[in-house]
């Protein structure tokens, strides 16, 4: 089950991108069962009008021989329709391996792919988890492009996702 969770950032007003970055941190939970599997996880960006503006990234099972993992790729239903079934994987830099439970850190530059030349405006971070005899789960947080001064937002998942927070620096 999916649950959308929209949150407003304050004081974000646009200015220019030069040095400007995105910090996410995402906490995939630990899980009491009795079949744990990592989840799939993938973070990307879409305009207000949910056009996909480009994948952050993919986390998903790279070890499973040959390349099997991105068969379960479409799992992440709404990353795979918007921007996953139009990559070649696997993809240098935002393809990684699934996490474990705990809180993971990203740090985006404004000066590189897909941040690079972002159009200002309003955008969403998109995060998708999907899990192997588990469930799935979708959050957004609405942020504006580029920052004049630091801003933060955050979201909670309620199964798949714990926390994710996203910080916007100019």
């Amino acid at each position: 089950m999916r649950r959308v969770v929209p949150l407003a950032l304050s004081g974000v007003v646009a200015a220019q991108a030069g040095a400007a970055e995105l910090t996410v941190s995402v906490e995939i939970p630990r899980l009491n069962v009795a079949e744990y599997h990592r989840p799939y996880v993938a973070l990307w960006l879409e305009r207000k009008d949910a056009g996909a503006v480009g994948t952050l990234a993919v986390w998903y099972d790279l070890k499973l021989k040959d390349r099997e993992g991105e068969k379960w790729l479409k799992d992440l239903r709404q990353w795979w329709r918007r921007i996953g079934r139009d990559l070649a994987l696997p993809v240098d830099g935002v393809t990684a391996a699934t996490r474990a439970p705990g809180t993971h850190k990203l740090v985006f530059a404004a000066d590189r792919a897909p941040l690079a030349g972002l159009a200002p405006g309003s955008y969403e971070l998109v995060i998708e988890a999907a899990r192997e005899v588990g469930g799935r789960e979708l959050l957004r947080i609405p942020f504006d492009w580029p920052a004049a001064a630091p801003s933060t937002a955050a979201a909670s998942g309620e199964h798949e996702l714990g926390a994710v927070s996203l910080t916007v620096q100019p």
